[in-house]
């Protein structure tokens, strides 16, 4: 998970940064199926990084999987 999403990201860090959050959040979905508020927040988090970066860097959005 990235720290920080400011306005001013960088583009240039879009495929990488959005091919780490991607693993990541799979990992996080193929592990126990556990509905406590801190992994909700985790997933809610970097769902919200995914979508962050694509609007700004105009790249299509996929699915993301619930």
């Amino acid at each position: 998970m990235l720290d920080q999403l400011e306005s001013n990201y960088d583009c240039a860090n879009a495929g990488s940064d959005l091919h780490s959050l991607k693993q990541e959040l799979e990992q996080f979905q193929g592990q126990a199926a556990s509905s406590d508020k801190e992994q909700e927040e985790l997933r809610n988090r970097l769902e919200n990084q995914i979508r962050f970066i694509e609007n700004k860097c105009s790249i299509p959005s996929e699915h993301i999987p619930k």
